[in-house]
């Protein structure tokens, strides 16, 4: 677990860097109108916001509350993985180095109670 928590610290630290140098030094709207100009550029936004979506599905899997869900995702299709990232740290030190309750969140007990 001390890799996954690692490789989380090393996402959210990147995704912060790269999010502040946008909101600093970049223009949304030429920004955005060049990369959608670009074919891989709209390769690259469909592959980011499929994986947005796979990483949405684990998030409302795993959450009790539909408001955290709603808030989650939000902030997923907002602020990329940078969201992801936070989410992974949160859950990996919440489950104290269990990875079934890292995965399945609440669910863990049911699920594996429906398995005997």
């Amino acid at each position: 677990m001390k890799i996954a928590k690692l490789i989380a610290w090393l996402g959210l630290l990147g995704m912060t860097a790269v999010l502040l140098n946008g909101f600093i030094n970049g223009n949304f709207g030429a920004d955005g109108a060049a990369l959608l100009a670009n074919p891989w550029g709209v390769v690259s936004l469909v592959d980011l916001y499929a994986g947005f979506a796979l990483f949405s599905i684990w998030i409302a899997f795993r959450e009790r509350s539909f408001v955290a869900i709603i808030i989650w995702v939000i902030l997923m299709i907002v602020l990329g993985f940078f969201t992801g990232s936070l989410y992974v740290l949160i859950n990996l030190y919440r489950s104290k180095g269990d990875w079934l309750e890292f995965f399945l969140g609440w669910r863990k007990e049911s699920l594996i109670a429906a398995k005997r």
